[in-house]
């Protein structure tokens, strides 16, 4: 997975880049076809706000947060985005069985 941070009127320090990763990786235990994850950490005034726009096999998945205090965001995107990934891995698993009745069946 690769992961672009980028920081609007906010420094981007060690600490926050390895909160971001460390918090993507329940992401990808989740569903590990993600690709691409770019990540904008910015500031306005006293609002801290956190968005991503994750790349996924056959889908782009986009989510934001804002609370006064920037893990809060960022946990809050986390969470957003992870409620998104389940669902869209639900859409893409095949729910049908196959040859599952067949094996049921004696054989003459």
């Amino acid at each position: 997975m690769q992961l672009n941070l980028t920081g609007h009127h906010v420094d981007i320090t060690p600490a926050l880049r390895d909160y971001v990763n460390e918090k993507l990786e329940r992401l990808e235990r989740h569903f590990d076809h993600v690709t691409n994850v770019h990540v904008i950490l910015s500031v306005e005034k006293l609002r801290q706000k956190a968005e991503a726009t994750i790349h996924i096999t056959g889908n782009n998945i986009f989510a934001d947060a804002e609370d006064q205090d920037m893990y809060a965001a960022i946990d809050a995107l986390i969470d957003k985005l992870d409620r998104q990934v389940c669902k869209h891995k639900e859409k893409v698993t095949d729910h049908h069985r196959s040859n599952g009745a067949l094996k049921d069946q004696p054989l003459e």
